[in-house]
């Protein structure tokens, strides 16, 4: 397994892009087992074309938003990945940090894995999931604070990319703090193998999809 930490992901505090990520909102999302365009359509997204780049995916989601009726639609973009030994889909949604619905990401993580982190656009409010085989097994804002049918299990790998809990899980007093963004991207690497780089974002080439206000408000 990857010996990841927060440390490794420090690049996101002086990233032009993460930043535009944060301020609008958005969800980051890594499905093991479904292709991009499976992944889109079990959000119910309208194909839109290609987007080239984030560039792309920025140019479809500002066009969305001038013509946008005041509905809760919003555009995600899809690519696959490959880590050391699964092929993955990592979809990129700006939509103000709701991410998928419990229903979908549980649907796609039948017989694989599904792994998300998100940030709204105001107050910050970072989440993660983690849900395995139709189920989710771990969730929280806070580490301290967990949900999920195996809240514990993530424990030791929260600890190793540096949230300050004791072997039990609890808040360890004697720790440092830790910069919880990075720390989460850490995390999610080291459920998925694979290492989101600036240049992985901006580089990739994403399948566009609109998806509806019925998935966003099914939250």
């Amino acid at each position: 397994m990857t010996s990841v930490t927060a440390h490794d992901y420090i690049w996101i505090r002086t990233s032009p892009l993460f930043a535009l990520m944060t301020e609008w909102g958005y969800t980051l999302t890594l499905v093991r087992g479904s292709t991009p365009r499976e992944v889109l359509d079990a959000m119910g997204a309208e194909p839109c074309g290609t987007g080239e780049g984030v560039a792309g995916l920025i140019e479809a989601n500002n066009a969305h938003e001038r013509d946008d009726d005041w509905d809760e639609s919003y555009v995600a973009g899809a690519f696959g990945v490959r880590s050391e030994s699964d092929d993955w889909t990592l979809v990129l949604g700006f939509d103000w940090g709701l991410g998928l619905s419990k229903a979908c990401a549980e649907g796609l993580s039948r017989g694989g894995r599904v792994v998300a982190h998100s940030r709204n656009g105001g107050k910050p409010i970072d989440l993660f999931h983690w849900f395995e085989d139709g189920e989710l097994r771990t969730t929280f804002e806070n580490p301290r604070w967990r949900e999920g049918s195996t809240p514990d299990d993530l424990v030791p790998q929260l600890r190793a990319v540096g949230f300050p809990l004791t072997l039990a899980g609890e808040h360890d007093d004697s720790a440092p703090e830790v910069a919880r963004k990075p720390a989460m991207l850490a995390l999610a690497e080291r459920l998925t193998g694979v290492r989101v780089t600036e240049s992985l974002l901006a580089d990739a080439s994403y399948e566009v999809g609109l998806v509806p206000d019925w998935f966003a408000l099914s939250k």
